[in-house]
């Protein structure tokens, strides 16, 4: 076995049995993309610090779990599932299977929520136009193991023109020791469309098991779709994540990706500009403490030209944690006018805390305008020295820096609920009363 690839295959092998007998089932096209994507987690292995892509995260305790297929979860819970917005629209999903009965789907014209099992029941088109075309499973090992693996999902189709007037909300729950759980989720917003959707990740109690979520998302020509992702998992958990999106011309998509859980937890966002005057919004906010790594890794791929992008990533570390940052833009030659701009922040609240962090942009057209900064820094003893002065006890101060730190991404949010929620989900995770 390469030196880049960790040795773990007899701790999976009932994981992999469980592959080859869903790959033995369903329709043609279905059973040809698991076998293919069981091959290709075979053939890439579980990677090294030695593969450049994985260099800061270490996987050996994932390498090393004696893992099984995902169960059926149960449908009591230690963990109140959350509502971020207040919304009556949410979609459960436990151990990556769709539950019904926790599910409450609201009646929009237009709007079609569906389970992958009946999806595929119902021989849903939508299902072998894009589910596996939009994710890329040849580079990602655990997103093509997710592929071999899942059995269920959630798919989410607007039809033209449709509006979804609540937040949707999408609840995925892991439930379970020693799992590899793999949740599916497919959206497809199609053209003038407009929807706001919160995805969210939980544990019920301290599971140590791993999540492997794939979520593909395809937004077509005038469709908006903003998209709020917060993984707050158990920090006893692994959360390694593919999120991948097409964006068509006209298009608008707004992302924010918020993470809070997990002791290993990685998210790769991929977000394909193809068609002319798409606008991309491409953020994130992360909190670590304790011995947590959290890793995002981010691509802006301008395959067009006249399309716009904005990322801004605004990480908070404390204690003995580590965040690692990589974001790529990408500019094909053909993607003349582009404007992208990235900028990276980290705010460091411990002398043991850590962050690596690698910005990069490979530009192959001559008529853009491209950006990327990255800083790295510590509280400002001169404006918490002020606000003693003035009577705010010293957390308290703290937390008001702490926010403001963050808030260039939260404000964002178009949801006030949902904005204030997560504001105060961040103090409770930063040990602070909001």
């Amino acid at each position: 076995m390469s030196s880049a690839v960790l040795t773990y295959e007899a701790r999976y092998e009932d994981v992999y049995r469980h592959a080859q007998s869903l790959a033995a089932g369903g329709p043609d096209w279905l059973r040809s993309l698991r076998s293919a994507a069981l091959a290709q987690h075979q053939t890439l292995g579980i990677p090294t610090p030695k593969n450049e892509e994985w260099k800061y995260t270490p996987l050996r305790t994932v390498a090393e779990m004696d893992v099984r297929p995902a169960e059926p979860g149960s449908a009591l819970f230690d963990v109140t599932l959350p509502s971020w917005s207040g919304s009556k629209s949410r979609i459960v999903l436990v151990n990556g299977r769709f539950d019904r009965n926790l599910s409450e789907v609201p009646a929009v014209p237009g709007l079609q929520v569906s389970s992958i099992v009946n999806a595929l029941i119902e021989s849903d088109g939508l299902l072998t136009l894009h589910l596996g075309k939009i994710a890329s499973t040849e580079d990602h090992t655990f997103a093509a193991l997710n592929t071999a693996l899942f059995e269920d999902g959630v798919v989410v189709h607007l039809s033209k023109g449709a509006e979804v007037p609540e937040v949707l909300e999408i609840v995925h729950v892991t439930e379970g020791d020693a799992m590899i759980v793999a949740p599916r989720v497919l959206i497809v917003a199609e053209e003038n469309s407009r929807v706001q959707i919160v995805e969210t990740y939980v544990t019920n109690g301290n599971a140590t098991s791993v999540t492997i979520p794939v979520t593909e998302v395809v937004v077509h020509p005038y469709a908006n779709v903003e998209h709020v992702r917060v993984q707050d998992e158990a920090v006893t958990n692994h959360h390694i994540a593919l999120w991948q999106v097409h964006q068509h011309r006209d298009s608008e998509y707004r992302s924010y990706n918020v993470a809070f859980g997990a002791s290993l937890g990685r998210t790769d966002q991929n977000i394909y500009l193809d068609g002319e005057h798409i606008v991309t919004r491409l953020d994130g906010v992360v909190v670590a403490n304790g011995d947590q790594l959290l890793d995002n890794h981010t691509k802006l791929d301008h395959a067009k030209p006249n399309c716009n992008s904005f990322e801004i990533y605004k990480q908070i570390v404390d204690d003995r944690a580590t965040v690692v940052f990589n974001g790529k833009i990408f500019v094909h030659q053909d993607a003349q006018k582009t404007d992208a701009k990235q900028t990276n922040q980290a705010l460091l609240l411990s002398p043991t805390a850590t962050i690596d962090s690698k910005p990069q942009l490979e530009i192959f057209a001559d008529d853009v305008k491209c950006t990327h900064g990255a800083t790295v820094g510590q509280l400002e003893e001169l404006p918490l020295f002020y606000m003693k002065q003035r009577g705010v006890p010293h957390e308290q101060a703290q937390a008001i820096l702490v926010y403001a730190f963050a808030a260039e991404v939260l404000e964002l949010i178009s949801n006030d609920e949902v904005k204030h929620n997560l504001e105060a989900r961040l103090f409770t995770k930063l040990g602070i009363e909001d």
